[in-house]
């Protein structure tokens, strides 16, 4: 049960923090509420080593990971721009954590002000053993104030949760919002290698991941088609669909399963004949919703995450197909797609299936709702011409926009498609073509700041983003 073991510390690495300094009541220096947020001039110097014992490759590896995943949140973040080293006045090499003349050799305020810069990070690690421990203060430059000041210890092997939480904390100290970067994805992928003693190429097992895409830990060993997997409110079950085989009558059936990353057990809940897929759970994670095709036609049914108390709730019409259910995050109404219309497009309803509203005219086929935090706006994948790409629209319908327009390597359109909300609201994780196998990619939801986080020959599909996990 190795593989149980791995998943349950890339879900959960214990963490101990301290306050190194009490932060001053120093307000909110970001304001996130604005419509367009002006990117702060951030210096992210270079971690120092503090250790007790002599330097060595595997210390200046430890400060050179954390540096590099803290840099990549920050730089995600769309709150920062950064300032060059060649920049830099002083040697932060050469000088402490704080500022002079409070302290010895401390640095000081009047370099960093004069290169416009607004936040100055300084921070320093040590390692004994297999312990890391990482101090950290945060300054605001123009009024030489400390923003935050912590220190936090963990198992080497954690350096990513511990950098992760560092900046979760930096965003919340300087916005009053939550960060978004100890979240997980939970995805489909696929290797369409011939792998030597793996039974069938092209098999699609269930992974979670970092947002990033880095410490991926694979769920699923069905050795079939495991697809379209989907968090539980509360961040610590996953439903997914998987084509099991039914020894009583020789066949394979897409079966719906829930699995339980406390326990690393998996149970099924819906494996009437036909498809069992696309769940999606309500709030409190007691009923969810999902795509039946027990009557022909998929239709969307409610039941009890247990399996029972299954009820319909949509009935065509006319044989219509009624797929991919996303509850709004208030639990009031559910987004879904229907060619009820003749296309297939994006449509709202009621909990009980009642007062459909057509959201989607344009396009050819419109597909993969997914709520915004707030209940403000949907995204979509949606297909112009012979592709798709990522849209936004108001909850209403209103307010279309693109966020997505991407060429391959032989000049076509690519498909951008799948598309799923960080909880904070300010991202969008998508899969998309473009480089020959199907990635993950995020961008805002202005559609800018988009960024590839997965580069490898598997491909990803239905990429689900986690809700906050603690």
């Amino acid at each position: 049960m190795k593989w149980i073991l791995a998943l349950l510390m890339v879900c959960s690495v214990s963490l101990s923090f301290s306050e190194m300094a009490p932060a001053e009541d120093s307000g909110i220096f970001i304001d996130v509420g604005q419509a367009s947020v002006k990117k702060s001039l951030i210096a992210l110097t270079p971690f120092q080593y503090i250790g007790s014992q002599t330097t060595n490759a595997k210390h200046l590896e430890a400060g050179q990971n954390l540096y590099r995943v803290v840099l990549n949140d920050l730089s995600v973040s769309s709150f920062f721009s950064f300032i060059k080293p060649e920049a830099y006045i002083e040697d932060p090499n050469k000088v402490g954590l704080k500022p002079a003349p409070a302290v010895a050799n401390g640095f000081n305020f009047q370099n960093w002000k004069s290169i416009g810069t607004e936040f100055l990070v300084r921070a320093a690690y040590s390692v004994v053993g297999d312990e890391l421990s990482f101090e950290v203060y945060v300054y605001h430059v123009p009024t030489a104030r400390l923003v935050m000041g912590k220190s936090y210890h963990g198992a080497l092997s954690a350096y990513r949760k511990v950098a992760h939480t560092f900046s979760d904390d930096l965003v919340r100290s300087l916005t009053g919002k939550r960060g978004m970067f100890n979240t997980k994805l939970v995805a489909s992928r696929q290797d369409n290698r011939f792998q030597e003693g793996v039974r069938g190429a092209g098999v699609k097992e269930i992974y979670i991941l970092d947002w990033d895409g880095a410490a991926q830990t694979k769920i699923t060993s069905h050795q079939s088609l495991s697809l379209s997997p989907a968090w539980s409110t509360k961040g610590d079950k996953i439903a997914y669909t998987a084509f099991a085989y039914h020894k009583a009558q020789h066949t394979r059936n897409a079966d719906l399963f829930i699995f339980d990353i406390p326990t690393g057990k998996r149970f099924i809940v819906s494996y009437r004949k036909g498809i069992n897929s696309g769940a999606a759970f309500l709030p409190g994670d007691q009923s969810m919703l999902l795509t039946i095709s027990q009557e022909g036609n998929p239709d969307i049914y409610r039941m009890s995450t247990d399996g029972a108390n299954l009820r319909p709730v949509t009935h065509g019409p006319n044989h219509a197909m009624n797929v991919e259910p996303a509850v709004s995050p208030d639990g009031e109404k559910i987004a879904f797609s229907s060619d009820r219309g003749g296309r297939p497009m994006v449509y709202t309803m009621n909990m009980d299936g009642g007062s459909v509203k057509r959201l989607t005219f344009a396009g050819k086929y419109n597909s993969s709702p997914a709520w915004s935090p707030d209940g403000k706006t949907l995204a979509f994948a949606g297909q112009d011409a012979d592709h798709f790409d990522i849209f936004t629209m108001s909850s209403d319908g209103s307010n279309l926009k693109r966020l997505t327009d991407a060429r391959k390597t032989n000049g076509k359109a690519s498909n951008n498609e799948s598309p799923s909300w960080s909880p904070d609201g300010r991202h969008i994780v998508f899969t998309s073509d473009r480089t020959g196998h199907s990635q993950l990619f995020l961008v805002n939801p202005d559609g800018t700041n988009e960024r590839q986080i997965t580069d490898d020959h598997f491909n990803w599909e239905k990429p689900k983003w986690s809700p906050y996990l603690d």
